[in-house]
């Protein structure tokens, strides 16, 4: 058994393990909605306009 686990039971923070359950699947959930918002997509529409107004002020 590994000293973080050891740690859990002798300092009781999860009562049962259905309150782990929760608080790891909050984490998942939250980590996941972070990284989906931070690994957003450029819109390649505003990329086309962009490129059609600079070859009208090239020419």
């Amino acid at each position: 058994m590994n000293s973080k686990l050891r740690r859990t039971y002798v300092v009781r923070i999860f009562p049962n393990a259905e309150s782990c359950l929760r608080l790891v699947r909050v984490l998942a959930v939250e980590t996941n909605e972070n990284w989906m918002e931070a690994n957003r997509h450029i819109n390649m529409d505003d990329l086309r306009e962009h490129k059609k107004l600079a070859l009208r002020q090239a020419a």
